[in-house]
């Protein structure tokens, strides 16, 4: 893909590692255990990171293909993979062209990774087109608050968050680009969470979508 250069974030990625372990220790474990779930079949993870959900797909599950652009995050994926008995290929790709065929995927996992996307309903629907009918998406984001104080924080303070946390957009409505995207949300948990200790709890969103 010609334009894998614009995902790669040489510098942010070592400090993404540090975060996100952090907040796993804080609660983002049981999260992504919630997450994954009672997933079966064949299953896209997209925006994979470094691997961290790879320990919790569940036995049902037959194989996972994770997709990952950033080639520093994509080589400890490949590491965490093979530490795992579930079947997992990591893969060079990004959200807006997925390799994979149409209708190729039983289930999608997107773990954190929608707030990075350059539009995230053009994303969710390259998810859409490599699902089979009906198939599933499993979604963790952090998004827009609620709280019309914070809302607007968040718009001020995107543009420089977004060049310094590679990318990340908070102030993003997800929910509302899955729905845009042609999948019928079937259910969502929104709730507070602090994953690092510099920042206060924000809102995040954790549920499920079928492709309709």
């Amino acid at each position: 893909m010609d334009d894998m250069g614009d995902f790669q974030r040489p510098r942010f990625a070592p400090k993404y590692l540090k975060i996100s372990e952090r907040a796993d220790r804080v609660g983002g474990r049981k999260h992504r255990q919630k997450l994954l779930a009672g997933l079966s079949g064949k299953v896209i993870e997209v925006g994979a990171g470094h691997g961290l959900n790879f320990a919790h797909y569940p036995d049902m599950v037959t194989e996972v293909v994770a997709v990952e652009p950033d080639t520093t995050l994509r080589g400890y994926a490949e590491e965490a993979a093979v530490a795992v008995a579930m079947p997992i290929v990591v893969v060079r790709g990004h959200a807006d062209r997925l390799p994979a065929a149409n209708g190729e995927f039983d289930a999608a996992v997107a773990s954190l990774v929608l707030c990075t996307v350059p539009d995230p309903v053009r994303s969710v629907t390259e998810i859409a087109r490599v699902l089979r009918p009906g198939g599933e998406l499993r979604f963790y984001e952090h998004v827009r608050s609620d709280r019309p104080l914070y809302a607007r924080v968040q718009d001020f303070i995107t543009p420089l968050w977004s060049r310094l946390g590679g990318g990340c957009h908070p102030n993003r409505n997800i929910a509302d680009s899955i729905a845009a995207a042609g999948f019928e949300i079937e259910q969502i948990d929104r709730f507070p969470f602090k994953p690092m200790a510099a920042l206060p709890p924000y809102a995040h969103i954790l549920g499920r979508a079928r492709k309709r």
